[in-house]
């Protein structure tokens, strides 16, 4: 099941699906230790080609692409897209329309209660797999120590299991106990990254700082009044669990809902090249954006595979996603399309009285500040219109 943010249509999704990506794969330019999983070699930008077509991008803003109503800016969707009469009229599953008590309990848990959670430095029993606890160490071979093989003091956290250290290095951590401090003996694969290290023995001489155990707060209608009511609107366990309710039902239908749609619709054969061209730049953005705060390049990320095939060029790798863009293009343009045939903007009236009931949060400042407010009216018009035609399903 999928939250509803305000990431779930249009401009965002290529962008946050590609840096999702990029996060998993642990390429991190200034990663603190090799104890750590060997990751890809970030190559120098003297080894990039020449990236400078691309500096216009560090002005880059997420609501360069939509005027102050939410819609592409300068275009009308209806000259791209058809709407038949009955694009309404749309049956789904029945199933996607119910709502568990689990469901909500879930959600709750999950996405809610986890952000307030707190967590406790526990010193007084010994640590076991499944454990997060932080650590410091040096490494040395041969008793001298190496460059990047040690935490210098800093401590740094480590779930045991997770597999996130080199073999065996997480196995040792477990059955001490806080303030104690040991070696950890561990072999370097043959084919880490560093050839300096492959395939050596290495010694790490590790303190076991604390433990850390995660407080989650219990559901209560005092607990709700004070941390929700200001910031979300609701009252008690009751109205939260209500507003989860419709939040669960909203995503559970919507991609069926949206198939529906986009099966009744005809789209012009060009569309309209702004609009691509916006998607196109929040596709590099995301990929800018990460080669800045990662002291890198686009051209390394492309090519390095980070992105599950690897490119020669950002261009090959833009080419690449032009299917992907389109689609965006195309699903931005239905839904303008919906909401011109229904009169429907996004003003800042709109936004400030409805994000609320969508998103569950009260000032969408937060968004806007970071994102642009055409770009929020826009995630927000998309919502509206979505949450209009779930309303009026057909189950079954």
């Amino acid at each position: 099941m999928k939250k509803k943010t305000l990431y779930r249509t249009t401009a965002c999704a290529l962008a946050l699906g590609m840096t999702a990506t990029l996060a998993a794969c642990g390429s991190s330019a200034d990663s603190e230790s090799t104890a750590e999983t060997a990751t890809p070699e970030t190559a120098t930008t003297e080894t990039a080609a020449d990236e400078s077509a691309y500096e216009y991008l560090a002005d880059f803003s997420y609501s360069d692409g939509f005027d102050e109503n939410g819609y592409l800016k300068d275009v009308t969707a209806a000259d791209y897209v058809t709407l038949p009469d009955d694009y309404a009229d749309i049956t789904i599953d029945a199933s996607l329309g119910e709502v568990t008590d689990q469901d909500i309990s879930d959600y709750i848990n999950s996405n809610i209660l986890s952000s307030f959670a707190t967590t406790n430095q526990v010193t007084d029993r010994a640590a076991a797999m499944g454990d997060t606890v932080n650590i410091d160490y040096v490494g040395s071979i041969d008793g001298v120590e190496f460059d990047g093989g040690s935490t210098n003091g800093q401590g740094t956290n480590l779930e045991l299991g997770s597999g996130s250290y080199i073999d065996d290095f997480e196995d040792q951590i477990a059955g001490h106990t806080p303030g104690e401090t040991f070696d950890v003996t561990v072999t370097f694969p043959e084919d880490y990254g560093s050839t300096d290290l492959a395939g050596k023995e290495a010694v790490f001489n590790t303190t076991l700082n604390y433990i850390s155990e995660t407080v989650t707060p219990e559901l209560t209608d005092a607990w709700v009044q004070e941390n929700l009511s200001e910031t979300m609107g609701v009252a008690d366990v009751t109205s939260l669990n209500d507003f989860v309710k419709g939040q669960i039902s909203f995503n559970n239908q919507y991609n069926d809902v949206y198939s529906a749609l986009q099966e009744k619709v005809t789209f012009a054969e060009e569309l309209p090249e702004s609009a691509k061209e916006y998607f196109r730049n929040v596709l590099l953005y995301g990929l800018y954006n990460y080669a800045q705060n990662y002291g890198t390049d686009m051209t390394t990320i492309v090519s390095s595979g980070a992105l599950g095939t690897s490119y020669d060029t950002v261009d090959a790798f833009i080419a690449d996603m032009e299917d992907s863009i389109n689609a965006q293009v195309q699903q931005t343009l239905l839904l303008q399309a919906v909401a011109e045939k229904q009169g429907l903007k996004c003003d800042t009236d709109t936004l400030n009285t409805e994000f609320v009931n969508q998103y569950g949060v009260k000032d969408p400042s937060t968004f806007t500040q970071v994102y642009g407010e055409n770009y929020v009216k826009c995630q927000l018009l998309d919502s509206l219109v979505m949450q209009g035609l779930i309303d009026n399903v057909k189950y079954e």
